[in-house]
Formats: C-alpha cells, structure tokens, sequence
C-alpha cells in the first residue's frame, strides 16, 4: 500500500478551509455557535489557519449528550469550529485512503450507505441458504488509540497531518465508569466525522483478512456490523471462530449474544429493517418510536411551540428510510390517526 504525503500544504489552504467551512454548516446554520462563525467568516478561518500552520491549534471542549433509541448511547458533539477543521482533514485524506477500503463496507461512504447494504445482503439471501451476523462490543468505546494510530501511519506519511490526527485521537472526552472518570486510552466519540472514518479504517484490516485469507465471498460491514452468507453452517462457524481470534489482536470483543447462524429464510435483523430473501419489513421498534415522535411534533405545532419547518425535515428521512421496506400500511396507519392543526388551519404530512 502507497503510503500518502504531501497533504499539509493541501490542508491548511484557504480554500480547502472555506470548502470544509461550507460541509460543516450543512443542517447547522441555525445554531448560534455556526452563526457566529459564518458572522466572522474570514477572520475565523484565517485564525484557524494560523493556528493550524504554528501548530497551536487545539480542540475545544466536546458537549457531551444521551440518545435513546433502543439502548442509551453517549454523544461527542465538537465545537463547530473543530467540525471544520474535521472536514478540511477528511478532504484530503478521504479520496486516496476510500478506494483501499473493500467494495462492501457501507457506512459513512459517498455511494454506499444502509440502503445499499440491505439491498446488497438481499441479493446474496436469494443465493445463500444461512447467514451469520456479528457485531463488536462496545466498539466506539473500545478503539484503542495506539493501534488506531499505528493503522494511521502505515497509510500516511505526512508527520504534519499525522502531528493532527494524533491531536483529535488524544483529545477524545473523558469516560465515565460508574462515578469515576477514566482518562481514555481508547475509546472515539460517537459523532464525529473523524470518527466515522477511523471506525471503517480501525476495521479494514479484518475486512481484507475476511475476504483475501479466509476467502469468504459474501461478507458485508456497516461500522462494526458484520454479515457473512454461505451454504454451509459449520464453515460459518468456523468463521466466526477466527474472526473473534483476529477481533482480539485489535483489543475488541464480539457480542457473545448476536453472534447466531440462521437461516436466512427466518429474516435477518438489519440496519433498522428485518430482511427476507424477498422482501424486508421496517422494525416493529422503529414504527412506535416514530409514532410518538410524530404526535410530539403535533402537540407542539398546535400549540404554537413549533413551527412545519421545525420537525418535516426529521419526518422526511423517516419516510425515506420506511419506503424501502413493505410499510405502505404501516405508514398509512400512522399519517392518518395524527392531526396538525393550529386554530383553523391544518397541515398535511404525506406518507
């Protein structure tokens, strides 16, 4: 593998700064935190500039928050200003390092995503007769961060942008165990844009162990979701067996529970969707929690907390994300027992 150089002076160019100023607002302009910068647009980006060029840059403080979707999940969102400096490191990273990547891992890739690894997996359910599924313990939080930097380094070779990448591993927050807070020696925070690439880089590894040494054709990755097909289960089996040995020299653990050989007949469990050789049904989950959501959002649009702009773009991806399962009941159902009306006035929210 060609080792990449010569991406500093790519990096810390003006207008790469401005083209990762212009990503890293996308769905964020209305914060103040954005507004601000985008207010002192030029100076900001001349002081980030500088600061990258001196060496002093820094990252700020993460503002740390708790999703609950299914199981709680903590999330590391950045100062804004080092969401730019993230997307000014990805442009010129990203396109020489994705095409090393296999065909079929799918996450946070431009032309893949959770679609095109459903439709994938499909395809190979209508070939293959059992399908073993896998997936990391904790895997965010178990990245360990020399391993995750030597990984770096056998693909990059410029000390400058390696100089930063070492800075953004090693600012990772504080983790808490019980009371106590640990100082990380592994773990990336869920969130970031660096993140999402060093989850499908920290994994390329295995992917290629998986395709080139154990000769497995039809194997797929989401993150650490990982879906192996084949006729034969005691092959799966034995797959599963040296895939955890290979997991356990990166410092992880697969999920002793969802580690299962089914038929693929039975449907497999998903990204979101529970898929059949010939069709695929949305998570009885995913309905209910968008059905609360979207009562939320009438109760506050009808009294006047919210306004249509406010919640649409969030009840959009839930369509576009349910159309591409057997959901037109589902969807009907749902549209149809929730009333947006303010005063005399309602609105229409199409399935």
């Amino acid at each position: 593998m060609k080792r990449l150089g010569r991406l500093w002076p790519q990096l810390i160019e003006f207008e790469n700064l401005l083209s990762a100023w212009q990503k890293a607002r996308r769905g964020k302009r209305q914060t103040p935190e954005a507004a601000r910068f985008e207010f002192y647009l030029e100076k900001e980006l001349i002081r980030l500039q500088r600061q990258l060029q001196n060496g002093d840059y820094r990252p700020g403080s993460y503002r740390l928050f708790t999703i609950y979707e299914r199981k709680p999940r903590q999330i590391a969102a950045a100062p804004f200003r080092d969401r730019v400096v993230h997307h000014a490191i990805m442009n010129c990273i990203e396109p020489g390092l994705d095409p090393t990547f296999i065909q079929d891992s799918y996450a946070c890739r431009k032309g893949k995503g959770v679609h095109q690894a459903v439709n994938r997996y499909q395809t190979w359910a209508r070939r293959y007769a059992y399908a073993l599924k896998l997936d990391v313990v904790q895997y965010f939080a178990s990245i360990d961060h020399q391993i995750l930097k030597h990984k770096l380094y056998r693909r990059i070779k410029d000390k400058q942008v390696l100089c930063l990448l070492d800075t953004i591993i090693d600012g990772s927050p504080i983790a808490e165990e019980g009371d106590a807070k640990i100082s990380m020696r592994k773990g990336i925070p869920i969130g970031n844009l660096t993140s999402q690439f060093f989850a499908n880089l920290y994994l390329d590894d295995l992917d290629h162990y998986v395709q080139q040494e154990l000769k497995v054709h039809a194997y797929l990755r989401y993150v650490d979701d990982m879906v192996i097909l084949d006729d034969d289960k005691s092959r799966l089996h034995d797959i599963r067996s040296k895939i955890e040995e290979r997991l356990g020299v990166e410092r992880l653990r697969l999920h002793p529970r969802k580690a299962q050989v089914s038929p693929v007949t039975k449907g497999l469990n998903l990204l979101g969707y529970l898929v059949y050789p010939a069709s695929r049904r949305l998570r009885n989950d995913n309905g209910h929690r968008f059905y609360r959501r979207l009562r939320g959002f009438a109760e506050g649009y009808n009294q006047g907390r919210l306004d249509f702009s406010d919640f649409d773009p969030s009840v959009q991806s839930w369509i576009g994300h349910a159309i591409h399962a057997d959901t037109y009941g589902l969807r009907r159902t749902i549209f149809s027992n929730v009333v947006f009306r303010r005063g005399t006035d309602q609105e229409a929210v199409g399935a």
